[in-house]
């Protein structure tokens, strides 16, 4: 009788890989310090009604694939059942082999629901959504539930500024035993592509802060109040993403006058954009280092490609792409400057780019230092890379260039509450390449040397490295 797909040693392609991913990584808990989860659904505890809500809602991954696989985007994210997207959704599934969503797919169904006795197709996709339909509806199945089935210690949403946190307050007073932070988001605070967005934001961001924000300084002062707000509610790390890192030569002056124009609604020039890009972002870095907390930079997304369908769906709907933006130079001059005043925290910087890898990884290698193991981290392989090979090249690149030993491990990034298998995906990715060189003597056969570094960066790297209480 032939072996299951994805059977216990899924991946694992020696006995020392085994040894290290059974014996070690499967063990450990998850500590995933970054993901775009809704705070408010885990506040509410909330149940999903089918398959199709837990999975393929938001899912910009699965809606890529079924857009190449010919699917009408009435089937995506049009005006089709739930049923009938899923069905959609599982005669895509075998086109994906070779692409990460296969595996994920099927360790989401394994895990969660216990499916591993069939593959998800055409042909076994009522039994599949009608089965795991009738769980999600269970209060065992219940959004809380699902976070504990997969032995997370903690996680850290992804919020808006201006965002009240009521959400997250409400989870830490039901004593919920899965940590769950907020990360502060603040590159929407230099988003001046658009400045009827910004200007709205300003806007909402003047009625929190209850004060009206009409000089540059102000808006510093509603920052930074905004800030503290998110520390007092235990944020201690904040995300920006970004096309490449905004590093440009500027003035005070110059910035007082360009946040004018942005409130006036004048058209700003290119380097005058940049310029206050450069600013915003120093001040933000400047704020984080004072409160102590890690600096998260996701550098390289090439967004909103496809314009007619940005203006039919909105951003964030699976039109983006890996971009080709000169990253070091800029990179090492915004850090540079803030090592210089010693202001430069801990910091990881996420590279979108494969071409770009060994730039990231040895730009990190410059800035260590001050008693801080891994005080900057070249980030985990990130949305396009997420997958095997990216994964592989990432930890390949990470271990050339700097100390595999103190990398933080991996996180979800995702919006999808069954996303967590990614965890294991990656570990057991980790664990052949290092139980494939202990097989060929390039690693010394010690299991406590080799399985104590794959628990540290499987969880307790992550654990020392961050200041959230758990």
């Amino acid at each position: 009788m032939a072996e299951p797909f994805l059977n216990d040693d899924f991946l694992l392609q020696s006995e020392t890989a085994r040894n290290l991913y059974h014996g070690h990584a499967a063990k450990m808990p998850i500590y995933d310090y970054h993901c775009h989860l809704s705070a408010e659904q885990i506040a509410g505890d909330q149940k999903f009604v089918n398959l199709s809500q837990a999975w393929l809602y938001g899912d910009h991954y699965k809606w890529r694939a079924m857009r190449a696989n010919g699917v009408d985007e009435r089937f995506i994210t049009g005006r089709a059942s739930d049923f009938e997207k899923f069905q959609a959704w599982a005669e895509t599934v075998p086109r994906t082999l070779r692409n990460p969503l296969y595996h994920w797919a099927h360790l989401e169904l394994k895990n969660y629901f216990g499916i591993s006795d069939k593959l998800l197709c055409g042909e076994t996709a009522k039994e599949i959504y009608e089965r795991c339909s009738a769980m999600l509806g269970s209060a065992e199945f219940s959004v809380r539930n699902l976070l504990r089935k997969m032995n997370l210690k903690l996680i850290c949403t992804t919020e808006n500024p201006a965002d009240l946190l009521e959400h997250h307050k409400k989870i830490r007073e039901d004593n919920f035993e899965i940590k769950v932070h907020a990360a502060f988001r603040g590159d929407c605070a230099f988003a001046v592509e658009d400045l009827q967005s910004l200007n709205a934001w300003i806007d909402k961001l003047g009625r929190v802060y209850e004060s009206d924000i009409s000089t540059y300084d102000s808006y510093i002062c509603a920052v930074r109040n905004r800030h503290q707000y998110f520390h007092d509610n235990g944020c201690r790390l904040s995300d920006y993403g970004m096309e490449r890192t905004y590093a440009e030569d500027y003035t005070d002056a110059e910035i007082k006058k360009i946040f004018d124009k942005i409130r006036t609604g004048k058209e700003l020039e290119e380097g005058e954009k940049l310029k206050f890009k450069s600013a915003m972002l120093y001040e933000l870095a400047v704020m984080d280092n004072e409160a102590g907390w890690v600096v998260q930079l996701h550098l390289g997304a090439l967004r909103n490609t496809n314009s007619r369908m940005l203006a039919s769906l909105g951003p964030d709907t699976g039109y983006d792409s890996i971009g080709d933006f000169p990253q070091g130079q800029s990179l090492a001059k915004f850090l540079d400057r803030l090592e210089k005043e010693k202001k430069l925290g801990k910091t990881i910087i996420y590279n979108l780019n494969p071409a770009e890898n060994e730039v990231f990884a040895t730009l990190a290698g410059d800035f260590q230092g001050g008693g801080t193991a891994g005080k900057v981290q070249y980030g985990a392989a990130w949305w396009f890379n997420d997958q095997k090979d990216g994964i592989e090249k990432h930890l390949n690149c990470l271990s050339n260039m700097g100390l595999l030993s103190r990398f933080v491990g991996m996180l979800t990034d995702s919006r999808s509450f069954l996303s967590f298998p990614r965890h294991e995906y990656f570990r057991r990715i980790l664990c052949n390449i290092l139980g494939n060189d202990v097989e060929t003597g390039i690693l010394p056969r010690d299991m406590g040397l080799i399985g104590g570094m794959v628990e540290d960066i499987c969880y307790n790297n992550a654990k020392s490295y961050f200041t959230m209480e758990l």
